[in-house]
């Protein structure tokens, strides 16, 4: 069964783009200050908000890999989601709202001359700093892809692991982000017209809500109880049918405990008519088989009533 690849390479992704935006928080910083753009502060929130939100999602890689014990039998595989809602929050906030508050308020404001060659060198270098943040999670997640047979923005929304989706969601916004400020200043320069600086405050903020919105979407869906994708559901439906001594599967449900971590539930029909004690052992050794898969932390299987009809292969069902 193709798998994604092991959480814990989720760590350099985050320090990477943790050094990134850190110093390009610093640099925005200091060239909003000079020149008093407006894109140029939105773009320095934005970058602290980033900046911030990478210690968040690598409290959460820490904290979701803790083995279970007693008061978590199942470990501890959701906290990942809840410190990657707390992140998208403090996106959504710090980056998004304050942006897009501080465009409106610079909307009035008077043009002033200022020299923005200091601006101009510091997105550039920001946008370098940035892409390659991007180009890690980005050859990162097209290589899971590929394994997973699908497309690449298919499995950004798609995969359980929410540090991988929030460093590529918010190295893309900032790339965008970039791009945005860049303009606002270009065209503020050219006409003399601070609006579209204000404007280009305004846009980075918009983007950043909608990046906000859609990460807070993705950790909810996880947290309230997601369930895996009908091809890897297929993959282990299979591989039940073929354990020894299984004579059909009456009921599956396969639900994420965390990035790359199931919870599976079957009931199952066994050949035979062993006493009570023996069908014991036999679900139990049914179980550690299923949990010696990677992703498949804690298997619990039950016997199937005679009247429960078996449950089919969605692809050979609809085919």
């Amino acid at each position: 069964m193709p798998t994604e690849q092991s959480q814990g390479e989720s760590t350099p992704t985050v320090v990477i783009a943790f050094c990134a935006n850190f110093a390009i928080a610093v640099a925005k910083s200091i060239a909003a200050a000079m020149t008093g753009s407006a894109s140029l502060a939105a773009e320095a929130a934005h970058s602290w908000a980033d900046t911030g939100n990478q210690v968040l999602l690598l409290i959460a890689d820490k904290r979701s890999r803790r083995p279970p014990d007693r008061e978590r039998p199942w470990g501890y595989g959701r906290e990942a989601y809840v410190w990657s809602m707390l992140a998208a929050l403090g996106l959504f906030v710090a980056g998004g709202v304050v942006s897009f508050y501080h465009g409106i308020t610079e909307l009035q404001a008077e043009s002033v001359d200022t020299d923005y060659t200091v601006g101009y060198i510091v997105l550039a270098v920001a946008f370098c700093f940035e892409g390659m943040s991007f180009g890690q999670a980005f050859r990162r997640t097209r290589r899971e892809a590929h394994t997973l047979d699908r497309d690449l923005l298919d499995h950004a929304l798609a995969t359980s692991d929410p540090t991988l989706r929030a460093v590529l969601a918010e190295d893309a916004a900032a790339l965008v982000g970039i791009v945005f400020a860049t303009a606002g200043i270009a065209l503020h320069q050219w006409t003399g017209e601070a609006v579209y600086d204000a404007v280009g405050s305004m846009m980075i903020g918009v983007l950043l809500c909608l990046v906000a919105l859609i990460l807070i979407d993705r950790n909810r869906r996880f947290l309230i109880g997601q369930i895996a994708e009908t091809g890897f559901h297929d993959a282990v439906l299979a591989r039940l049918q073929e354990l020894p001594g299984v004579a059909r599967v009456t009921a599956l449900r396969l639900e994420f405990l965390g990035p790359r971590q199931l919870l599976l539930v079957a009931a199952v029909d066994l050949v035979g008519d062993d006493p009570e004690p023996s069908v014991a052992l036999r679900l139990k050794a049914l179980a550690d088989d299923l949990e010696s898969d990677g992703r498949i932390v804690e298997a619990v299987l039950t016997l199937a009533t005679p009247d429960e009809p078996s449950i089919a292969i969605a692809v050979a069902a609809s085919s």
